[in-house]
This record gives structure tokens, sequence and C-alpha cells, in this order.
């Protein structure tokens, strides 16, 4: 029972991870708005800003990873760790401009990170005796 409860935060956590990136990723370019407007010289960056991605991205790979260790369906297992994988890809190549994509591209495995977590800790928990079972039903 521990198990399943512990499993049951990490779905939790990584989708409010998996959300607050797409906050942030949302924010981004307002921010950016607001700051060219009070900078006028333009060199100004704002550092922290940017490490935010790789924050995000590693409270979800420890969230993927205990939450694809034992969730009870193998897809989901896939299926999250493929959503993480184009996350890690998006936010790479927005750091390092190596393919032309267009900005809302980090939507897409972000909102996928988010669903997959939710949907698992709904239906995907293992019970004691290894059955799978749906965590709210009343059996």
């Amino acid at each position: 029972m521990k198990s399943v409860l512990f499993t049951s935060k990490s779905d939790i956590i990584g989708a409010w991870a998996s959300g607050l990136c797409l906050v942030h990723c949302l924010a981004t370019p307002f921010l950016f708005v607001a700051q060219a407007g009070l900078i006028s010289d333009g060199e100004a960056h704002l550092q922290w800003w940017g490490i935010l991605d790789f924050v995000f991205l590693f409270i979800s790979l420890l969230a993927i990873w205990w939450s694809g260790k034992t969730t009870s369906k193998r897809w989901m297992r896939v299926a999250l760790w493929v959503s993480w994988a184009l996350l890690l890809l998006v936010v790479l190549n927005e750091k390092l401009a190596i393919v032309p994509l267009v900005e809302q591209a980090i939507y897409v495995p972000a909102v996928g990170l988010i669903f997959f977590h939710l949907y698992n800790h709904r239906y995907c928990q293992f019970e004691k005796d290894g059955y799978c079972v749906e965590e709210h039903s009343n059996i």
C-alpha cells in the first residue's frame, strides 16, 4: 500500500511539474516583452528563467522514473518516457537552435506529460496483490 501512495504522489508531482513548465513556456514571451520595454540596451538576460526549463525537466525525470517503474501498464511507461524525451528535445533545440521549430512545439509534450501522469494516477495503480485497479473505485 505504501508503494501505491508514493506512486500516486509521483504522478501528481509530475503533473504539477509539467503544468508549471507549460505555464513557464506560456509566460516567457510576455516576460521578455516586458523586459524589453524596461531595458534599453537589450543585453540583460534573465539567466534564472532559462534555468527553470532544466529544473522542470529534472523534476519530471524523477517523477517519470518512479511512475514508470511502478505503473501497471507497459504502454503508460512508454508514453511517459516518449513525452519526456520529446520535451527534452524541444527544450534542447530551443537552447541550441538546431532545427527551426515553432515556439508552440513545446506545448504538445508538456500537455502529454500532464495527461499521462493524471491518467496513470487514475487508472494504472498497482494494488498490494499486483493487480491493476482503479484507485477511486469502490472495489
